[in-house]
């Protein structure tokens, strides 16, 4: 039974939280204890898709065509998880390039060169921060594993072309589950296989509906705000924010 020490401790603390200002900095302060797990998305947050947006851009002759192409490619992918279907990412992406195409007035691109450009989700750089990021984490004990939408063998190559594969436990990929993120099961299947809690596994992620659906599936996180990246506003907030992986880790390891 509560004392009543422990009453007025606990109402303290309620009141001076309430009386902290409503903003993802402050709330981000008030970070939970040291997760055992970090599971990190890869696209975008770990590899630099510079390469993909300028090839797609120059082929579809569009400063947006990447943006649109990249949107569709999420919009679609959870229409598959929301009816009950499943294609991998290439299918997608390459569906994706038909519908830029119609959308933009233009013809649809063979077979081949829609392949051509898939190609390049393989062939992309880590962003400059990441191998200093993982590094200082790794050093510091960290379990570390990738959850992506990506399919298995694309993710191995991602991770060989970019050299990040040593600092990972494990791969992990959506496909055993097919259920793109942010489907609750994603997170939660790959906390289960790590024999990890939610509460005590953080997704490290530069995409607000990442971070929301883990959030809402009981995980911490963390939001790296990648130029154009922004926040969902409407979804618990992320327990650290941070302008790079580096900025992330320093967080983390306090």
């Amino acid at each position: 039974m509560p004392t009543r020490r422990t009453v007025v401790s606990t109402l303290a603390r309620a009141a001076a939280v309430a009386a902290l200002p409503h903003s993802p900095a402050a709330m981000a302060a008030f970070a939970p204890a040291r997760p055992q797990l970090l599971i990190f998305d890869v696209n975008e947050t770990l590899l630099d898709l510079s390469k993909l947006q300028q090839a797609v851009n120059q082929e579809f002759r569009s400063a947006f065509a990447f943006q649109q192409w990249f949107a569709l490619l999420l919009q679609y992918s959870l229409v598959d998880t929301v009816t009950g279907h499943y294609h991998d990412f290439p299918a997608i992406g390459a569906a994706g390039f038909d519908m830029l195409a119609q959308a933009l007035g233009q013809s649809a691109r063979p077979a081949a060169r829609k392949q051509e450009l898939l190609r390049l989700l393989a062939e992309l750089p880590p962003h400059p921060d990441v191998i200093p990021g993982l590094t200082a984490l790794q050093h510091a004990g960290f379990r570390m594993v990738t959850l992506t939408n990506s399919p298995g063998p694309t993710l191995q190559q991602q991770m060989a072309y970019a050299q990040l594969t040593p600092f990972f436990e494990q791969l992990l990929s959506i496909d055993p589950q097919k259920h793109y993120k942010p489907h609750p099961d994603t997170y939660t299947a790959a906390c289960r296989q790590l024999r990890v809690a939610p509460a005590d596994t953080m997704l490290l992620a530069a995409h607000g509906w990442d971070v929301a659906g883990a959030r809402h599936a009981g995980l911490q996180a963390a939001f790296i705000a990648r130029p154009g990246q922004a926040q969902y506003p409407l979804a618990p907030v992320p327990s650290l924010v941070g302008p790079t992986l580096e900025a992330v880790a320093k967080q983390l390891l306090g």
